[in-house]
């Protein structure tokens, strides 16, 4: 079954995701669920747990998160890396950043960058929690200063007088992840997110696959051009960097996203 057409309704997809996943009065019923995208749990509209955060809080404890791998692993093997193009709200800021005008630097999706983010869930989200003891990805998360940290600092006069070297320090990465968000296409998504390098271990075995005609493909390079990862789609339609954002499939009918 090809499923092309859901890329005609990403443009409405994303906005409501990024709203759907930061409506309090959800909280109840969602707090406890590890949600398929990068969404600060600290943040006072949150509706449901960040995976990650949830996975530093077991570490911490020095417990497994069955619970939630099995919640990350059942979305992985059903549709890869899909939630990072379509559903992530962090995914949607980077979109627009981008857009801003600026000079735009080439990433190739073999980079050796693009392996940090295999490094940040290994050692940031495991392995440094489970020997300190402290969550310091989301300490670290530019996401969470952007939901929770500057809101609630402003808003919250009491929290003012323990801002300190770390908050000053979570500003800066911040900046500079904005920074190369906008000229690099999806920096944080390709580079650091590691719930990207979760998903993006499913992409060639999950159940939702890019599909190319090989037989009518002319190896002309346009979907390579168009694509946020710079893959090179048909010889590596599944490529773990894959967001899959269908964008390709806007310029070449020769690529679907195929239901097997």
């Amino acid at each position: 079954m090809k499923l092309n057409i859901l890329f005609r309704f990403r443009y409405l997809i994303q906005p409501i995701s990024a709203i759907f996943f930061n409506l309090p009065f959800l909280a109840p019923c969602l707090r406890q669920v590890p949600v398929p995208v990068f969404n600060c749990y600290a943040c006072p509209l949150a509706s449901g747990a960040c995976p990650i955060g949830t996975i530093q809080h077991f570490f911490v404890l020095k417990i497994l998160p069955v619970y939630t791998i099995g919640v990350l692993g059942f979305i992985g093997a059903l549709s890869g890396r899909f939630s990072c193009g379509f559903l992530c709200p962090f995914g949607y800021f980077q979109d627009w950043i981008y857009k801003i005008k600026s000079k735009k630097l080439f990433l190739p999706h073999k980079h050796f960058l693009t392996y940090i983010k295999y490094l940040s869930l290994l050692i940031l989200v495991i392995i440094i929690p489970y020997i300190t003891g402290e969550p310091w990805f989301s300490k670290l998360c530019p996401l969470g200063m952007i939901q929770a940290g500057i809101p609630l600092t402003i808003f919250d006069q009491s929290l003012q007088s323990l801002i300190g070297p770390l908050f000053y320090l979570k500003i800066i990465i911040l900046v500079a992840v904005v920074v190369a968000g906008i000229v690099i296409e999806r920096f944080w998504c390709r580079v650091i997110c590691p719930l990207g390098a979760i998903f993006g271990l499913f992409n060639s075995t999950s159940l939702v696959k890019m599909k190319v005609n090989q037989q009518n493909c002319n190896d002309c390079g346009v979907c390579i051009k168009i694509c946020p990862a710079h893959i090179d789609i048909h010889k590596e339609a599944n490529s773990p960097e894959c967001i899959r954002c269908l964008k390709c499939t806007s310029t070449c009918k020769n690529i679907t996203l195929n239901l097997y």
